[in-house]
């Protein structure tokens, strides 16, 4: 296959990232990722020129998933032929006031297959420089392979800013200077509240301790936050480098794991390789499940789904909502189960929290938003396994119950059903919907009331929980269940459509006669994720006039907005400092999930009716969606609502990446059948 000058595809190989670069700039902006499955990762741009401050390649999790820290930022690299007796300088970096240096243009081409891979032209020669974070360990191993006639000689200074991962360091004199030196090894602990780090080589270590200063990160300026840094480095590594032979250097965080460094590149080889799901499943199909493994943390205790890189957390809501996309979807059962016992295990008062794994002084705020979404997944699971599954019987539904024992409590506190039956929050919730967005403690989308697709998540969580407890035998649960069923339905159909938009209003007053009852006629997404998870709430002329809304005035190539663009109050970029983009998120950004549940609400559709003409049409529509965002094989949190709707916000995100997949596999037999 002939390769374009600055075109990135999946490789020959299989679905893995592959940039031809050809010493130009422009396709060496593009991002990469690669994880260890336990939290930590390395991210930079394909010149390695890094553009956040959350870029590096050993970016440790000191405390796993979290206690993020850059312990190596940048391997300054230069290589001395002997052949030519020139010296070739790897490094791409920004200064102030002049131009990036000069080492990408070195770079011919980038591939992640499925480690992150560089082919370097040297004059006549070619170097192979490869990097392997080993699975569940704060270790990185760096492979350089000489592809040359003669012998060259390699130089690796390593920069370490050693600074939690959301900060910036600069130059002081508090850095310890002093180094423990074995043969091939190298121990330091340059600041004593880190662990030491540790060094293996094939060559000499050099000690020159020294600072490298005022790195500039340009994503990080046009975002309006501090972009200088300046680093650390303990001194030099020279190897010998002969020609088709492989040389490792290896850093880590408290200690090296065990094995030739060899062993443990091959051993990570293998198990990103085994997440492909194979050539029976189609190009995208086999993108997003690579990309979907990058946010399942499998190597920590407990596993989890981490919800964003490379500045998001274990956002509970994003976790749960995740599941059924990430794991479910692809028949990782057990995996699935491992990561919602970690969720239950958190629930607290019947309320999941808005976060998992927090500091045990920090408290996090229930969330209503993420305890509903649970019904989701588990209803997903449920359907997969049954409810003879020692899990549904024994961790999930008992977790459901004590769920929906609180919301029918009289306690007006966080949540509670109004009286005909629909969901309601007060407004000292923090996180009562997605919309969650806040400049000063103020809402900016302030969705008090009764939201939509709350109501339509508790329809079905109340159907969920009869159906558990009836085959269990708890008659008395069953009979208060199918109760709230049928009362929040007949709210729902009463109460939420409005014949003025011919939409579903976004959120309604608790109270229904009184004079101060309300509806906010909005025309948000929300209404198509409650047709998406409850469709039986709707008849079929209001679901086909919500999607028939949502395609003339929500729908974008990247996602579906979070308002319409007739409404004064859209804001169509997601640009400018901290509080521009706040008042963004949620008033007209794009959102590639909500993509996902669009293609699924259209298949129940086509299903009910037997109609599968526009199949084809939708598979464009993911594709689009997925293909070509800021970071290389991922898919970014959101877009611009306004063409040509660039992604913005956190590059790669479970949930768009979750719910794309899901309605990807969805699709996928009914194109092949």
């Amino acid at each position: 296959m002939k390769v374009k000058r600055h075109e990135w595809r999946a490789s020959v190989d299989g679905p893995w990232p592959f940039v031809y670069a050809g010493g130009e700039l422009g396709p060496c902006e593009r991002e990469w990722l690669h994880t260890n499955g336990a939290g930590a990762y390395a991210m930079s741009t394909v010149a390695l020129m890094h553009t956040r401050r959350y870029h590096g390649a050993l970016v440790a999790a000191l405390e796993p998933p979290l206690g993020r820290h850059v312990i190596l930022s940048h391997a300054e690299t230069q290589v001395n032929v002997e052949d030519d007796r020139r010296t070739y300088r790897l490094s791409t970096h920004q200064f102030p006031s002049v131009a990036p240096t000069p080492g990408y243009r070195l770079i011919e081409s980038f591939a992640q297959d499925p480690l992150p891979r560089w082919t370097f032209r040297l004059g006549q020669n070619l170097l192979e420089r490869t990097l392997c974070l080993v699975r569940g360990h704060n270790t990185l191993v760096m492979s350089y392979t000489w592809r040359g006639k003669s012998p060259a000689r390699l130089s690796v200074r390593p920069l370490m800013p050693l600074r939690p991962v959301d900060s910036l360091m600069h130059e002081h004199g508090g850095m310890m200077q002093v180094v423990t030196l074995r043969p091939g090894a190298v121990e330091l602990q340059p600041v004593p509240s880190l662990p030491p780090v540790h060094l293996a080589h094939e060559g000499v270590f050099m000690g020159s301790p020294d600072w490298w200063r005022r790195f500039e990160y340009l994503n990080d300026r046009n975002d309006g936050r501090d972009f200088h840094e300046d680093m650390w480095t303990p001194g030099v590594v020279e190897v010998q480098l002969e020609p088709d032979k492989t040389v490792h250097l290896t850093i880590g965080v408290g200690a090296l794991p065990s094995g030739a460094p060899g062993d443990l590149v091959q051993a990570a080889r293998e198990e990103l390789l085994s997440q492909d799901p194979g050539q029976g499943r189609s190009a995208m199909g086999r993108v997003l499940s690579i990309a979907a493994e990058q946010f399942c943390l499998g190597r920590c205790d407990p596993p989890l789904i981490i919800a964003g890189y490379p500045w998001h957390t274990v956002y509970t809501r994003d976790l749960v909502m995740s599941v059924p996309g990430l794991l479910l979807a692809r028949d990782r059962i057990e995996d699935a189960k491992k990561v919602l016992a970690a969720a239950i295990d958190e629930l607290r008062g019947g309320l999941l929290p808005e976060t998992l794994q927090n500091a045990p002084d920090k408290r996090a705020h229930p969330s209503p938003d993420a305890t509903f979404w649970l019904f989701d997944a588990a209803r997903e699971l449920v359907s997969k396994v049954g409810p003879r599954d020692d899990f549904v019987r024994e961790t999930l539904y008992p977790a459901l119950v004590r769920i929906f024992v609180r919301v029918r409590s009289r306690r007006r506190h966080w949540v509670w059903l109004a009286p005909d039956g629909l969901v309601a929050a007060g407004e000292r919730t923090v996180a009562l919907t997605w919309m969650d967005a806040r400049i000063r403690g103020e809402p900016v989308t302030p969705r008090r009331g009764i939201p939509i697709e709350l109501s339509a998540l508790w329809a079905r969580g109340t159907d969920l929980v009869a159906m558990l407890a009836g085959f269990y035998g708890h008659d008395r649960l069953e009979r208060a269940a199918r109760s709230c069923s049928a009362r929040v339905r007949s709210a729902f159909r009463s109460r939420f459509w409005c014949a003025e938009t011919d939409y579903p209003y976004d959120c309604l007053s608790e109270a229904r006669d009184a004079s101060d009852s309300w509806a906010d006629t909005s025309i948000r997404p929300n209404a198509l994720i409650a047709l998406t998870v409850a469709p039986d709430l709707f008849e079929d002329w209001q679901a086909r006039a919500i999607l028939e809304r949502v395609r003339s005035e929500l729908l974008t190539p990247r996602g579906v907005r979070s308002l319409t663009t007739r409404d004064r109050r859209y804001v169509g970029q997601f640009a400018g400092g901290p509080e521009e983009r706040e008042t963004a998120y949620h008033q007209g950004t794009a959102w590639p999930h909500l993509l996902g549940m669009y293609v699924r609400a259209e298949l129940a559709i086509a299903a009910e009716h037997e109609d599968y003409d526009e199949l084809e049409e939708l598979e464009e529509k993911l594709e689009r969606a997925a293909d070509d965002g800021v970071l290389l094989g991922q898919v970014a949190q959101l877009a611009d609502g306004d063409p040509p709707n660039r992604p913005r916000g956190c590059p790669a995100q479970a949930a768009s990446v979750a719910e794309l997949l899901r309605a990807y596999l969805a699709l996928e037999p009914l194109l092949s059948a």
